[in-house]
């Protein structure tokens, strides 16, 4: 019995002491990404201006939306004007941009996001810029903590504390993250709203996870595959998902009707001023970029197609079930892939569905040797950024070692999966959420 007790004592040493090794490995990783963009990529973006003349002001994403909504509360002009559109330039790049010069970026920068969007600024609008963007950093960095365990929450998983602690050191230095924290992108906050929304709906508080869904429509564009899924989710049991219909559709009410009564007429501003920014950033989705226009809309329709019909059988499932979780998880990196932006910090939402496919890699069951294979290929795309980061590190530290011709040269290293690893990390959940649904019904089957 002594040396049962020993060797179950030496294995959880054993446990703890790999998960410490990890840890470790996982703080280094991210110091190294943010070593990287702040010394060898920033100093690249600013060399590059200053040879182009490109303006470099404050580079806030958040500055456009703080700045819009300081002028419309405090004093009542348009956000969506030409005249906004130029003070917020003014801080964005340092001066208006000017048409005449070939280098200065197409970006209006312009008020490009639901009025209401206000409401969720409005506490910081008599704060001085600089401390708001401070604020806001550290806020995006404890988001994306305890993203983490909200996502895990979805999972219904339960790994052990320092399990939890690896992953959320390594997302606060994941590449996208660091790029949207960096940026200050609402992206990151949106994401946050979604795992907010998906943890209460997991816990049974569907009216407030409504609320929090239609807050996170200020990036519509990112919220709609969410949206149809939940919609979708309730009235398949409306007897008992009602109240999160109705949390949302109230909320959406308040935020509308808040938001004509401050700027009377202000969807079709919103709505004017979004065509001209998909026109003068040409975004596009990861489909359409890597494949052309006319694939590109083939892959996107197939892709909805495909997550379509995997989340109509788990239509049924309760909030609190594995398949649910799944299931939503697969939506989020169906937005990733089909959204009409292709910054690497929309991979974000990718987030549960990484960690659903670890947690599948590490279950007992018998898997195809192709997706096997497959798995590594995904995890070799999604270290490759941490990789190559690290190795521009080391020589940047080395004597001579990354000089500017060389840093010119490789900088972009770490970039080179970014197109990528959303679409096969798709693949992947679209293909384990299928699986797992299967095995579902089969272990529902055994238990008859």
């Amino acid at each position: 019995m002594g040396s049962i007790r020993g060797s179950h004592g030496a294995g959880r040493l054993s446990k703890q002491l790999k998960l410490g090794i990890l840890l470790a490995v996982a703080v280094l990783i991210s110091v190294s990404t943010w070593f990287y963009s702040d010394r060898i990529l920033k100093a690249e973006q600013v060399a590059y201006a200053a040879a182009h003349d490109i303006p470099r002001g404050n580079l806030s994403d958040l500055y456009p939306r703080w700045l819009g909504a300081r002028e419309l509360l405090n004093n009542r002009r348009n956000p969506y004007s030409p005249e906004i559109t130029r003070e917020i330039q003014q801080g964005y790049y340092g001066r208006p941009l000017d048409p005449s010069r070939p280098h200065d970026p197409k970006d209006q920068q312009g008020f490009a996001y639901p009025v209401y969007v206000i409401f969720l600024l409005a506490p910081t609008v008599n704060l001085p810029f600089d401390e708001v963007r401070v604020g806001f950093r550290w806020l995006l960095i404890v988001l994306a903590v305890v993203s983490v365990w909200l996502w895990l929450r979805l999972l219904r998983w339960k790994p052990p504390c320092l399990e939890i602690a690896i992953y959320a050191v390594l997302i606060v230095g994941w590449l996208p993250m660091v790029q949207g924290i960096r940026l200050q992108q609402l992206t990151l906050l949106v994401a946050a709203l979604f795992g907010l929304c998906t943890a209460c709906l997991a816990s049974g508080w569907l009216f407030c996870a409504g609320g929090l869904l239609a807050l996170a429509t200020i990036k519509p564009q990112l919220a709609w595959p969410l949206v149809l899924w939940l919609l979708l989710w309730t009235v398949s049991e409306w007897r008992q998902r009602w109240r999160f219909a109705f949390g949302f559709g109230l909320a959406m009410l308040l935020l509308f009707a808040g938001a004509e009564l401050i700027l009377p007429g202000w969807l079709w501003m919103f709505i004017s001023g979004l065509g001209q920014y998909h026109q003068y950033t040409q975004n596009q989705s990861v489909l359409v970029w890597m494949f052309g226009t006319v694939i590109g809309r083939i892959f996107e329709a197939a892709s909805v197609v495909g997550c379509a019909v995997v989340v109509w059988a788990a239509r049924r499932e309760p909030a609190a079930s594995n398949g649910f979780g799944w299931a939503t998880a697969l939506v989020l990196a169906l937005a990733a892939v089909v959204v009409p932006m292709f910054a690497p910090y929309n991979q974000i939402l990718l987030a549960p569905a990484i960690l659903a496919l670890i947690r599948s890699s590490t279950s007992s069951a018998p898997i195809l040797p192709a997706i096997r294979v497959a798995r590594m290929v995904g995890g070799i795309l999604l270290a490759w950024p941490s990789g190559a980061a690290l190795g521009l590190c080391i020589a940047y530290l080395c004597q001579h070692g990354l000089t500017p011709e060389v840093r010119h040269q490789l900088w972009y290293m770490p970039f080179y999966s970014n197109f990528m690893v959303p679409v096969f990390l798709y693949g992947l959940a679209l293909a384990d959420t299928w699986m797992t649904r299967g095995r579902g019904l089969r272990d529902s089957a055994a238990a008859e």
